[in-house]
């Protein structure tokens, strides 16, 4: 298929409520279908909500956490591409042979396709890392997922590129985050609830370096230097607790902005995407262009990473304020 319809969401997810969350997203995924929209991504754990993870036991997630293929969610999940005839991508909480996974689902029209585990994993110490890319093949394309902080690393989108992906996934839960850096910080919460009756405040600090401002230094030039597309999506508004700014967007390979969630609101944004755009792009010359024999350092053992968990990433937010430092 030498052009593909493709949609990302923003939505204010509620944690804990998977019926609500799953109806926003069988809401959003009919307005994308009704677009000619193919495939619909929505954001990191959208199923179950993020950032209140980070204070619950463990017996509390495994309480929300379902297998894969066969739980319930993903079976709601598979009855709305069904029916929209529209590939879906949701986060979820999965239990897999005891462990505990942040896992991005794919499912057809014609049931459960894929996984992704996240493979940086910090919101909770019971949360394993996964330990492989993923890949898939939809609609004469192949597509890559990359979970938030996953994108955050270069290497992770250069070897999904390699492995073939046309296009990335990049579900999200970030921005309006604690840092250092100037610029940055949250977002008050008054700021988001005045957002109808004062949206110019709310829309300046979802535009700068908070937020749209940070992710347009880096997410468009993973499109670019990989000459794929990248498709992004994040939660919108009251996450666990935190204020974030949605700005779900489309990028091609060339880097360039194909379609943006521009509103305070719940929505989807569609864009096509071009088999020329892939053809065309430079991606592909950079990656033909690697010299391997320099590369012997990207090979060393990392002796911050052990058990699969990464201690140096792992955080918590009263540590992160008090630290300064902001993982994503």
């Amino acid at each position: 298929m030498q052009e593909l319809r493709i949609a990302t969401a923003q939505f204010e997810s509620r944690d804990g409520d998977k019926q609500y969350n799953l109806g926003r997203i069988e809401a959003l995924a009919r307005q994308a279908a009704a677009q000619g929209a193919k495939l619909v991504l929505f954001h990191e754990l959208c199923i179950t909500g993020y950032t209140w993870l980070e204070r619950l036991s463990r017996d509390q997630i495994v309480q929300l956490a379902e297998p894969w293929p066969d739980g319930e969610s993903i079976q709601r999940l598979t009855e709305i591409a069904r029916d929209t005839e529209c590939w879906i991508s949701a986060g979820f909480v999965e239990i897999l042979d005891g462990r505990l996974h942040n896992a991005q689902a794919i499912v057809s029209p014609e049931g459960p396709v894929v996984r992704h585990h996240k493979l940086h994993e910090f919101v909770s110490e019971h949360l394993d890392c996964g330990d492989h890319y993923t890949l898939f093949d939809a609609l004469g394309w192949r597509f890559g997922v990359l979970t938030c902080y996953d994108n955050n690393l270069p290497e992770n989108a250069r070897m999904t590129a390699m492995l073939g992906a046309d296009v990335i996934l990049m579900p999200h839960v970030t921005g309006c985050l604690p840092s250092p850096a100037p610029g940055r910080g949250t977002v008050d919460r008054s700021v988001w609830e005045n957002r109808r009756h004062d949206p110019v405040r709310c829309r300046m600090e979802f535009d700068g370096p908070k937020a749209r401002g940070w992710i347009m230094k880096w997410l468009p030039a993973r499109a670019w230097e990989n000459g794929v597309y990248a498709v992004y999506s994040n939660v919108l508004g009251d996450d666990g607790g935190t204020i974030k700014p949605g700005g779900s967007m489309i990028v091609d390979p060339y880097g360039e902005m194909v379609a943006e969630c521009r509103t305070m609101e719940d929505e989807v944004v569609v864009a096509p995407m071009l088999k020329v755009a892939r053809e065309l792009a430079s991606g592909a010359s950079y990656i033909r262009a690697r010299r391997p024999e320099l590369y012997a350092k990207f090979l060393e053992e990392n002796p911050h990473t052990r058990n699969n968990k990464q201690p140096d990433v792992y955080w918590k937010r009263a540590a992160l304020t008090s630290a300064g430092s902001d993982p994503a």
